[in-house]
């Protein structure tokens, strides 16, 4: 078995049990490539030569993908590996780490259950964009366009399947997968969604009208988007990555032609993780 390993590099240490758990997965035969930030982190944690370590490259395809860290770090994970489709699991060293699936207290016997394969993988609907001067961008949980002036907003023409479905004018616009239904859309009202649900949600961000609502859209629909501003500027965010942009750039965007893999562990769900960590139907009332 071929695992590839990313990781919190900024993180101030990783505890022995990391190392145990790496011990375990070479003992039972697996063969592990760490990218270079986090495997040189490693080896400075715990006193290693960084030539005893084999590197992770970025054509590299593998069995496994292990992101030591929170929801940042898994989102670099599946921005890294793409349409190779490679099953990802998330160990949470971070704060909420809701789209992890095991917290790093559970390494013990993760290794046997790696190697043995006893686990399932649930097929995450990844956002493609493209923009009208040639980039792409791919994202898990959402794709956002903000005004880059504090004192004014933005307006944005949306158009779906080549019909305008509104103009928004806002601070800005939030188009998310069912993954970032918990992330960003979330904190401004948007649905949660099932991670298995085939729709996209639309977000408007501060609204400047209060009949702007947030809509969940079928997965196989075109969105395009012309935004103008003040200053002729705005700023794009992708999961965990930014670019400003200029308002001669339009955007489509549509599901991306492959799936980012993500591992459950048997016994967990998504339902259980929105009890356990957005404390979802917990009622606090004295």
């Amino acid at each position: 078995m071929k695992i590839l390993v990313f990781g919190n590099e900024y993180r101030n240490e990783f505890p022995t049990e990391v190392k145990t758990f790496f011990d375990s997965l070479r003992n039972a035969g697996a063969e592990i490539h760490f990218e270079r930030a986090f495997g040189e982190k490693l080896c400075q944690t715990w006193g290693l030569n960084l030539n005893n370590i084999s590197l992770f490259s970025e054509t590299q395809d593998a069995d496994i993908a292990l992101s030591f860290g929170g929801d940042g770090t898994l989102l670099h994970t599946a921005g890294m590996i793409r349409e190779r489709e490679i099953p990802i699991l998330g160990i949470n060293f971070g704060h909420l780490g809701f789209l992890t699936d095991v917290n790093n207290n559970e390494l013990e016997n993760l290794a046997e259950t790696l190697v043995s394969g006893c686990f399932e993988t649930d097929k995450r609907i990844t956002l493609k964009t493209t923009t009208s001067d040639g980039r792409t961008f791919y994202s898990l949980n959402e794709l956002t366009v903000h005004k880059q002036v504090i004192s004014s907003i933005i307006n944005i023409e949306t158009r779906l399947n080549g019909e305008i479905l509104n103009i928004y004018h806002a601070d800005g616009l939030i188009v998310s997968t069912p993954t970032g239904s918990t992330a960003y859309s979330l904190s401004v009202g948007g649905p949660i969604l099932m991670p298995n649900s085939h729709n996209l949600i639309i977000a408007p961000v501060a609204s400047h009208s209060l009949n702007d609502r947030p809509i969940v859209i079928p997965d196989d629909s075109v969105i395009e988007l012309s935004i103008s501003s003040r200053n002729g500027k705005y700023l794009l965010s992708n999961d965990n990555e930014s670019a400003m942009m200029s308002c001669t750039t339009t955007l489509r965007m549509e599901r991306a032609p492959f799936s980012v893999r993500i591992i459950r562990m048997s016994g967990h769900s998504f339902i259980q993780t929105l009890k356990e960590r957005l404390y979802w139907g917990i009622d606090n009332r004295s």
